[in-house]
C-alpha cells in the first residue's frame, strides 16, 4: 500500500489509453532523456538513436476480454459462487499466519485443505492470500485463532461477459521493448474507481529503486492476461488499493504487462516529467520504488529464459534511462515520510520486508540479474 502521500487532483479520462508509441524524429546524439524519448520506439537496441517528443499513439482495434466477475462472502463458514471460479481472494484481520482453504469441487484439490501464503501481497492488521481455484463454485476458510473481519471473493476472469476494449494495433514498446498495455490485458477502468471517484489517486515522485517480485500464482499459466486480471480484482477491490499493485508483469513467454495506471501520456509507469507513479508492491517503501513482479511461483524453479530476458531489458532500459547504476549500494529515502532503507538498486522484495518473494530461487538470481542490466 501506499505511504498516505497526498492525494494529486489529475483527472484523466481512462479510456483514452496508450497505442503504439512512435516517433516524429531523431534528437541529437548526449539529449536529455525525456519521457517521450524513453518511450520511442527504435529498431529494438537498447543504444539505437531515440525519438523527439513528438511521439504520437497510433490506430487502435476493438477486442473483447471477459469482464471480471466477483461475488464476496464473510466469515469461515461454507462458501458459494454462482460461476466457476479463477480464483479465491481472502483478507482477515488478526495473525498472518495459520490460515487454509479446502474447495468442495473443481481442480485445485477439491477437499483437501490448503495452507494460505501471502505470497506477494502484505497488509498492516492481518493476512490475506489470492488463491486458484481451479474453476470451483464451493470453499470454505480456516483462518487463525482470534482472527476476525473475515472476507473472502471467488473471482472469475474467464467466463465473464465480452467487454469491449480499444487496443493498439500493432505492438507497443517503451525503447524496443514490447509490452502489452492496460487495454490489451482487458483491464476495467471502472475499478481504479470507488463512490464514483478514483480511489487511489496518482502521485508521482522522482525513481530511486527497482523492486523484483514474483506472484505467487500457478506456473505453467495457460492464461496469463486472465491471470493479471484476477491480480488486478484481488489488489483494486480486495485489498482496497484502487489498481494493481506492480508497475510491470512478465509472464513464462517473455510478455510484459504494463500495470499501476500512471496517465495518458504514452508512457508506462511514468509521468510527462519523468517521476515514477507511486504504486503498492513494497509496504512503506512504495514511492519512488518500482516493482515488477513475475507470474507463477520461483521458490524452487527458476524464471523461464524469456522472462528472465525480459526482466534483463526492461531494467536495462529503465536505469539507463534515469541514470541508475544497478549494482549500486544506496540509501532509499521515503519522500513522503523520511524513513530511510538501504539497499541495492535492483533488489527482491525480501530486501525491504519479511517475505519469501520474489521466491528463493529468483532471489539467489538477482546478482546475476544486476550484472547483466550492468552491461
Amino acid at each position: 500500500m501506499t505511504e498516505s502521500p497526498t492525494p494529486s487532483h489529475r483527472r484523466k479520462n481512462p479510456l483514452s489509453r496508450r497505442g503504439v508509441i512512435g516517433a516524429a524524429g531523431a534528437v541529437a546524439a548526449g539529449a536529455a532523456l525525456t519521457p517521450a524519448v524513453f518511450a520511442a520506439t527504435d529498431s529494438g537496441s537498447d543504444t539505437g538513436t531515440a525519438a523527439d517528443s513528438g511521439a504520437t499513439p497510433s490506430g487502435t482495434k476493438a477486442e473483447t476480454f471477459p469482464a471480471t466477475r466477483s461475488d464476496a462472502a464473510t466469515g469461515t463458514g461454507p462458501a458459494t459462487a454462482p460461476f466457476a471460479a479463477s480464483f479465491v481472494a481472502a483478507r482477515w484481520s488478526g495473525a498472518a499466519t495459520g490460515a487454509g482453504i479446502r474447495f468442495s469441487d473443481g481442480t485445485a484439490s477439491a477437499g483437501s485443505w490448503q495452507t494460505l501464503s501471502g505470497g506477494c501481497a502484505t497488509v498492516d492488521d492481518g493476512g490475506t492470500a489470492l488463491i486458484a481455484a481451479g474453476d470451483a463454485t464451493a470453499y470454505e476458510l480456516k483462518t487463525p485463532d482470534g482472527a476476525s473481519d473475515v472476507r473472502s471473493l471467488a473471482i472469475d476472469t474467464t467466463d465473464g461477459p465480452h467487454r469491449t476494449f480499444r487496443v493498439p494495433s500493432e505492438p507497443s514498446r517503451v525503447r524496443g521493448v514490447p509490452y502489452l498495455p492496460r487495454p490489451a490485458w482487458g483491464a476495467d477502468e471502472s475499478k481504479r474507481y470507488k463512490d464514483g471517484k478514483v480511489n487511489s489517486p496518482e502521485v508521482y515522485y522522482p525513481l530511486q529503486t527497482i523492486t523484483v517480485h514474483h506472484t505467487d500464482t500457478p506456473n505453467d499459466d495457460a492464461d496469463p492476461a486472465a491471470t493479471v486480471r484476477g491480480i488486478y480484482e484481488y489488489h483494486a477491490v480486495t485489498l482496497d488499493w484502487g489498481d494493481i499493485g506492480y508497475h510491470f508483469l512478465i509472464d513464462e513467454a517473455g510478455t510484459v504487462y504494463e500495470g499501476r495506471y500512471s496517465g495518458d501520456d504514452l508512457v508506462p509507469a511514468f509521468d510527462p516529467d519523468g517521476k515514477l507513479v507511486t504504486a503498492f508492491h513494497t509496504a512503506g517503501y512504495n514511492s519512488g520504488n518500482l516493482g515488477i513482479a513475475f507470474l507463477g511461483t520461483l521458490t524452487d524453479r527458476p524464471p523461464t529464459d524469456a522472462a528472465e530476458k525480459a526482466l534483463i531489458r526492461l531494467i536495462k532500459v529503465i536505469t539507463r534511462f534515469k541514470g541508475l547504476d544497478p549494482q549500486a549500494k544506496i540509501t532509499y529515502v521515503n519522500p513522503v515520510n523520511g524513513v530511510t532503507k538501504d539497499v541495492t538498486t535492483v533488489g527482491g522484495h525480501r530486501d525491504w520486508l519479511q517475505t519469501e518473494c520474489p521466491g528463493r530461487t529468483m532471489y539467489d538470481l538477482l546478482d546475476e540479474v544486476r550484472a547483466a542490466t550492468a552491461r
